[in-house]
C-alpha cells in the first residue's frame, strides 16, 4: 500500500462520525474509478464514513488479506492525491497496525464488492495532515465465478476452503504444449498481454503434483506486469479478471521455475486465480 493511502487514511483521535453528515456524492460502477462531487473546501469535525453500496461476497475476516482500490483526494481543493485504478490494487491485512485506525474501521465489517466514502479531517499524526475524501473498494481475494468441467487428462484441482488449490497428478505423459484451461469462468476485463495482472497462484510439479511457490502461504495477492513473464502472457491473454486458470508449461518455454536447478526440465503446473488487470497508461490494450 502507498504510503500516501496509509498517511491520507489514518488519522488519530478523530474516529467519531460528525453530527452533520457531509455533502458528498459517489457517482461510477464496480470496477472503475469514482468521480466524486463536493464543494470546496470540504471540512469535517471528525471522520466520516459511509456505504456507497454493499458488497454480496465474502466477508472481509480480521488479520487475513484484503484486497483494495483506493481514490484519495485533498477535499480543500479536490486535487487528486494518490489513486490505484491505474496501476493494480493493493493487498493488506486487515488489522489495525496494517491499515491504520480509520481504514481499518471503514473496511471492518464490510464484504467483497462494497464500495465505501471516507471523509477525514487533516491534523493526524504520520504525516495525515491533509484533510481528504477517499473512496474505497473492497476486492475478492480468490477467484469467483461459474466453475468449468475439468479435463481427464490434465492434473484435477481441488480447492480448500479459502481458495487454496491442490492438484492431483494424472500419471500420464505430460503435453509437449503450453495449456491454458479455465477452471473458473469470471466476468471481469479481459487480460491483454501487456497488461499489470493482480493474482493468487500456485505452482505445482507435473510429476508429483508438489507445490513448489505460492501465494497462498501468505494469503497475500501479488500485482506484476506480464511483459516480465511473456508465457503467462500467451497463456491467460483473453482471461477475463475473476477466472481461475490452470497453465500446464513444458520445459521448452521460457519461465524461471523450468530453468531452476530443481524443476530443470521439468513440466509445472499453474493454478492462477486473475484478481485484476489493467492496461498501463499508454499501452495498446
Amino acid at each position: 500500500m502507498t504510503a500516501a493511502l496509509v498517511a491520507a487514511l489514518t488519522l488519530a483521535g478523530c474516529s467519531d462520525q460528525p453530527d452533520v453528515p457531509p455533502d458528498v456524492t459517489v457517482s461510477g460502477v464496480p470496477g472503475a474509478a469514482p468521480t466524486i462531487t463536493y464543494l470546496t473546501p470540504l471540512e469535517v469535525s471528525s471522520t466520516y464514513r459511509s456505504t456507497i453500496w454493499p458488497g454480496t461476497g465474502d466477508a472481509v475476516v480480521d488479520d487475513k488479506p484484503v484486497l483494495l482500490d483506493y481514490w484519495i483526494e485533498n477535499s480543500t481543493d479536490a486535487s487528486l492525491v494518490d489513486q490505484s485504478y491505474a496501476t493494480s490494487p493493493v493487498a493488506r491485512t486487515l488489522s489495525e497496525a496494517d491499515l491504520g485506525a480509520d481504514l481499518y474501521k471503514t473496511v471492518s465489517g464490510q464484504r467483497v464488492g462494497a464500495r465505501l466514502l471516507q471523509v477525514s479531517p487533516g491534523g493526524g499524526s504520520g504525516g495525515g495532515s491533509t484533510p481528504t475524501v477517499s473512496v474505497v473498494d473492497i476486492l475478492p481475494v480468490r477467484a469467483s465465478g461459474q466453475t468449468q468441467p475439468q479435463s481427464d487428462d490434465l492434473p484435477k484441482v481441488t480447492l480448500a476452503s479459502n481458495g487454496e488449490p491442490t492438484i492431483e497428478p494424472t500419471g500420464k505423459d505430460a503435453p509437449t504444449d503450453l495449456v491454458t484451461r479455465p477452471l473458473i469462468r469470471g466476468v471481469g476485463t479481459q487480460v491483454s498481454a501487456t497488461d499489470t495482472i493482480t493474482v493468487q497462484y500456485t505452482g505445482f510439479s507435473w510429476k508429483t503434483g508438489e507445490a513448489f511457490d505460492s501465494t497462498w502461504t501468505s494469503g497475500m495477492p501479488v500485482s506484476f506486469s506480464l511483459a516480465d513473464v511473456p508465457t503467462w502472457a500467451e497463456g491467460l491473454v483473453d482471461q477475463p479478471a475473476g477466472s481461475q486458470v490452470m497453465l500446464v508449461v513444458p520445459p521448452t518455454y521460457a519461465l524461471g521455475a523450468t530453468e531452476s536447478k530443481a524443476l530443470k526440465g521439468q513440466t509445472v503446473v499453474f493454478v492462477i486465480d486473475i484478481l485484476a488487470t489493467r492496461t498501463p497508461q499508454g499501452a495498446a490494450s
